[in-house]
């Protein structure tokens, strides 16, 4: 078996911040997507490989805001009535073809282009008609209602940076420069095996001593919200040979290994050894809670992410660590999630020297800030926890107490889940 790198990672030696963790995983993660073009219906949740530059302003032209009379402001009266004869029509798709003629309205609906040297709009509730003749009221605005030519997107600018996951608002405003079709990342090919003699595929028999795995599903859930190309590779049997040769499998057709389970230090986990033995482990124990044993290195030449075997560890720490290094890999910029401040609903106690997740659920705060009332266990086997809450907290190293009504930092899983 390989010898591991550095001694600090032996079992009973200084486990390692979660900080120390991110940073190593983010300097180590390199873009291995290559780039492909494709139709925007197919482009939702999909990373933009290149910046979008607007090649038109939007709106293109100046249009009403409304529908009513376009008028030059120059002509109205200060003090009371302006009575102007009406001549043309400008709807939307359709301008008005004739010239403006100054001393005059313009009959101009919502979205229509601004007939050129009409620079305000009446709203038509605000306007009385005597034949062909409008009759304004005093105290428009210059410029009322009129929607200037690049208010939304100028011309040349750079509208989506390289890097970002596109969402459905993404798609629209690329929709709006004529754009049929972007440059996108490939999908990260993901391959995902579970470890484990006792497991069983959902749907079969579960003699004892069998437990059905869900940890695999969860994962491959997860990755599907990604956008990932996720391979499911089943469930490996306690072998070391089986798995070091399906390690190997997988990292010649795949761009990064996820596994669950078999990366302690028990007498028949052999995921890490058989890591140590394709590349190298580059960290396995953190000071985390769930989550432990957690193991980040290459296999093949391709990045590898063993989580723990128990299944809220195995979502926490995919999460918190597996997410963020398999975006990076696939070419996102913006990696990390988005935390947000609630408060304790009761007080927590934990060993300081470790970071900690909480499963939470939110309730309405007096004070408008939701509190977080915790699930009341902490076994990192119990599933339904994280069916029953709504996200995490996060609470950092130093911290050994908290009070109810403290501040902390929360996770939902709606930031994360894709």
């Amino acid at each position: 078996m390989a010898q591991l790198s550095d001694d600090c990672f032996a079992f009973g030696g200084e486990l390692m911040r979660a900080a120390d963790a991110s940073a190593i995983l983010v300097a180590r993660a390199q873009t291995l997507t290559a780039v492909e073009r494709v139709a925007l219906r197919g482009a939702t949740g999909r990373i933009l490989a290149a910046d979008i530059a607007a090649q038109r302003s939007v709106p293109p032209h100046d249009n009403a805001a409304v529908d009513g009379y376009a008028v030059a402001h120059a002509d109205l009266n200060a003090d009371g009535d302006t009575r102007l004869p009406v001549r043309g029509r400008s709807a939307a798709g359709h301008p008005m073809p004739e010239p403006f003629l100054r001393g005059t309205a313009a009959r101009v609906f919502t979205g229509a282009a601004m007939p050129a040297g009409a620079d305000t709009v009446f709203m038509q509730e605000d306007v009385a008609l005597d034949g062909d003749v409008a009759v304004l009221p005093p105290g428009l605005k210059f410029g009322a209602n009129r929607r200037k030519a690049g208010e939304d997107i100028a011309a040349g600018s750079t509208v989506l940076a390289a890097g970002q996951r596109l969402r459905a608002q993404d798609i629209g405003l690329v929709a709006s420069l004529g754009l049929s079709h972007i440059d996108v990342r490939t999908k990260l090919r993901v391959a995902v095996f579970s470890t484990g003699d006792e497991l069983r595929e959902p749907g079969r028999d579960a003699p004892a001593g069998s437990v059905y795995d869900a940890n695999r599903q969860v994962l491959l859930a997860l990755l599907d919200g990604l956008g990932f190309e996720a391979s499911d590779l089943g469930i490996l049997k306690d072998s070391p040979d089986a798995v070091q040769a399906a390690l190997a499998d997988a990292a010649a057709s795949n761009d990064a290994i996820v596994t669950s389970g078999g990366v302690s230090t028990g007498a028949e986990d052999h995921v890490r050894a058989a890591v140590a033995a394709l590349g190298q482990i580059h960290f396995w124990r953190l000071a985390i809670r769930p989550g432990r044993p957690l193991a980040f290195g290459t296999a093949g030449g391709k990045a590898f992410l063993g989580l723990p075997g128990n299944p809220v560890a195995t979502m926490v720490t995919f999460l918190r660590f597996a997410r963020p290094v398999l975006l990076r890999l696939a070419g996102a910029s913006h990696v990390e999630p988005r935390l947000h401040r609630v408060r304790l609903a009761e007080p927590v106690r934990k060993k300081r020297g470790r970071r900690e997740w909480l499963r939470v659920r939110l309730a309405a705060g007096d004070d408008g800030v939701p509190l977080a009332h915790k699930f009341p266990r902490d076994g990192a086997g119990i599933l339904s926890s994280l069916v029953w809450s709504d996200g995490l907290i996060e609470i950092a190293e130093d911290t050994a107490a908290l009070a109810a009504g403290d501040l902390v930092d929360y996770l939902p899983y709606t930031e994360v889940a894709q």
